[in-house]
């Protein structure tokens, strides 16, 4: 007893003290105890001495200490160090490894998992038969205390004995589930069974059990392993995230049955996370899929399985209806459902949903209401357990209608297992996707092409038109996806671009199209007059993204695609034999179109007289009921979509019309009578030529205000009534 004495006192002099909040400890810089001494069986150690608990602990060294009360009764408790340089590490994973903090119950979740999974598997291969509580059955179980602010995790799984609680628990970024791999790796190649296991474990960084430092400022692991020969007795490991942990035996008076149990007590400002409603949301958001029921509070919170993993063939249609109510938080069925596995290039589990109405009414008829752009809603999972939620890269942006989930376990992940790390292969996953989506839309287009049309189509026919004005890798296959009425079809009914090619005659190499506010604006437009007397067919277009989809796509199948107020149309022979015959016969009214002189005298009087408005004038032979067009303008859809964000910009000032280029009518009356007044009313002429302009203008859609003609139609109308009275 003396030499023991004499040894503690000759310790306490030479150390150095470290003080912690919870304990005061000395230590002792390389002093060397001999067991002779000291009565204690070992060599040189490094030693603490605590004050409070008049204990002696070895960094990696149990020993025995003695209580002054009791001193031949052991208690075995041990204080050592973090194998790591522990205080920059876990400063990382506390303060900055992790975007959100409640991230810390996913990771605590996973580790849970894995142990149950690490436990299922050695129990399948019958390698251990000498399991503890063989009749708890596998489970995790949260339970929150908001009287003592803490939260508890328990797993009825794998557990761990002394020696794991010290290299993967004492030593950060070292991870227990990745050397389980690793060694079922080594059992296959050796002929062992295994691998199968490891597609259900989700860790391999070694550092998500430390997020619990994030919320808590004390941290309690107890455990208790599965099997007899590793460990009889439960151990608790418990640390405040400093600098050291302790492991001891755990007190009878807790109860601990196979498998772990980690308690967080958890700072003042994390006490939200003893609250039951919150933590009910954060495991529902993150790990509402994993393998295993988890229970908060005596309550089963997973009852919807993870049925993008499992083969299409196996679920049923109310299974994948409760799933996709569930994920889009919706109350509608489905319109269309994509259940898609592969294993090449990358192995790839996804379940996509087309909901049966979308929110995005950017661009909708009049009468219906928006609710503005919408968000991605695919969320990015791995091994079934949330990574991002509503993740932006894993498909285009014109997809976002889209809800579902994608599930690969080929995605390296960051350390924080927040993001994927390879953006290489996020590309080839977001290729292989998109791909099977169109692929999809294709066979269901070709398949069942009414309900396409009236369900699909009529729903969700924007977001094709921005795929195909964004994604130029698509723009090919999506536009074989794109509907439109023509002027040779009925009045709604509505043709594929191949479908209008098939109609065409073989010597045609265009595609016409117009843009128009209506189907009844497009037939009256003059500049569907030259083709229907050459009999083509003109696709209508009534929105500026239409539009904007012609101008992007610029051919279809080798074809170009042209605007029917284009100038200079080559519409073939039978327009020009057309205009031969009403050159030879008049107009049919007994009036004999202009010359050629005259004509080309009334282009340069019109230029003249509108030459702030007029760049150029010339003949056409392309209209028949109409006197003037004006030709190669900019889009009337697509200047009014400029105006208004020029107008929400505050400067829709500078949106002014440049001079346009008209093409006149020459055998028209209304061109050939002002041809005869020009010189007689000069003033009559010109208020007459400004009209024709505007009308010009109306025609195009390019005209910004109508009530900019008021005036002038007053006196027109004036000198119609005043002729009629003098009659």
């Amino acid at each position: 007893m003396m030499l023991r004495s004499a040894a503690r006192n000759m310790i306490s002099r030479q150390s150095r003290c470290v003080r912690s909040t919870r304990s005061i400890s000395c230590m002792n810089k390389d002093l060397s105890i001999t067991a002779k001494k000291a009565g204690i069986n070992g060599g040189p150690v490094n030693a603490y001495f605590c004050s409070s608990q008049q204990s002696i602990r070895f960094r990696d060294v149990s020993i025995r200490s003695f209580s002054s009360d009791t001193e031949d009764k052991e208690v075995n408790k041990e204080s050592l160090e973090f194998k790591a340089e522990t205080r920059q590490l876990l400063d990382i994973v506390t303060n900055s490894l992790y975007t959100e903090k409640e991230i810390f119950l996913r990771e605590l979740i996973s580790n849970a998992s894995d142990a149950l999974e690490k436990l299922r598997h050695m129990q399948s291969i019958a390698q251990e038969v000498d399991c503890q509580d063989p009749e708890v059955p596998p489970e995790i179980r949260i339970e929150t205390d908001e009287v003592n602010g803490t939260i508890s995790i328990s797993d009825t799984g794998i557990g761990m004995n002394r020696k794991e609680m010290i290299d993967h628990l004492g030593t950060i970024a070292s991870s227990g589930s990745k050397a389980f791999i690793s060694e079922l790796a080594l059992k296959h190649e050796d002929g062992g069974d295994g691998l199968d296991a490891s597609r259900g474990i989700i860790g391999k960084f070694g550092v998500g059990f430390y997020s619990a430092f994030m919320v808590g400022d004390k941290v309690e692991f107890r455990s208790k392993p599965a099997f007899i020969k590793d460990q009889a007795v439960p151990l608790i490991w418990s640390s405040d995230g400093i600098g050291s942990y302790d492991i001891s035996p755990l007190s009878d008076e807790i109860r601990q049955n196979r498998g772990s149990t980690l308690v967080i007590h958890l700072k003042d400002d994390q006490l939200e996370y003893a609250d039951e409603k919150r933590v009910e949301a954060v495991l529902k958001k993150y790990s509402n899929f994993v393998n295993f029921p988890i229970y908060l509070n005596g309550t089963r919170l997973n009852t919807i399985n993870a049925i993008w993993a499992d083969d299409p063939k196996t679920v049923t249609d109310e299974e994948y209806s409760e799933f996709y109510k569930y994920i889009a938080n919706a109350f509608d069925e489905p319109l269309e459902r994509l259940h898609y596995r592969a294993d090449a290039p990358l192995d790839i589990k996804a379940l996509f949903f087309i909901p049966s109405f979308h929110s995005e009414k950017i661009f909708a008829p009049r009468g219906q209401y928006g609710m503005g752009r919408m968000e991605p809603s695919v969320s990015l999972y791995s091994r079934k357990v949330l990574i991002e939620a509503k993740s932006p890269n894993i498909l285009p942006e014109w997809m976002r209608f889209m809800k579902g989930v994608v599930d690969s376990e080929d995605l390296p992940l960051s350390v924080s297992r927040e993001k994927a790390q390879d953006s290489a292969l996020i590309g080839k996953l977001r290729k292989a996707l998109t791909r099977k989506f169109i692929n999809h839309m294709t066979a269901m287009a070709r398949k069942d092409p009414e309900r396409y049309k009236e369900e699909f189509y009529k729903e969700y026919g924007f977001f094709l038109k921005e795929g195909v004005c964004q994604d130029y890798e698509y723009q090919e296959p999506l536009s074989k996806l794109l509907y439109y009425e023509t002027s040779k079809t009925m009045n709604g009914e509505i043709s594929s671009l191949e479908e209008y090619l098939s109609r065409c005659t073989p010597d045609q190499k265009e595609i016409y199209y117009l843009c128009a506010p209506s189907r009844e604006l497009a037939i009256q437009s003059p500049y569907l007059e030259a083709f229907e007397k050459a009999g083509k067919e003109v696709i209508f277009v009534y929105s500026a993204i239409d539009d904007f989809v012609m101008a992007n796509l610029e051919k279809f199948q080798g074809r170009k695609i042209i605007s029917a107020e284009k100038g200079d149309l080559d519409l073939g022979d039978k327009n020009e034999k057309a205009e031969e015959e009403e050159s030879e016969t008049g107009d049919g009214q007994g009036k004999k179109r202009l010359d050629q002189k005259e004509a080309d005298e009334f282009c340069a009087w019109f230029q003249v007289t509108l030459n702030d408005k007029v760049s150029s004038c010339k003949v056409t032979n392309r209209l028949a009921s109409s006197p003037a067009v004006v030709t190669d303008n900019e889009s009337g859809a697509m200047r009014r979509m400029m105006q208004l964000v020029e107008t929400q910009e505050g400067g829709a000032d500078g949106m002014k019309l440049p001079k346009q280029q008209v093409e006149i009518n020459s055998k028209h009356p209304m061109i050939a009578g002002l041809y005869a007044i020009r010189e007689k009313e000069p003033e009559l002429a010109k208020v007459l030529a400004e009209q024709i302009f505007d009308n010009c203008l109306i025609a195009a859609g390019l005209l910004d205000d109508g009530r900019s003609m008021l005036g002038r139609l007053n006196d027109i109308l004036l000198c119609v009534v005043k002729d009629a009275e003098s009659k």
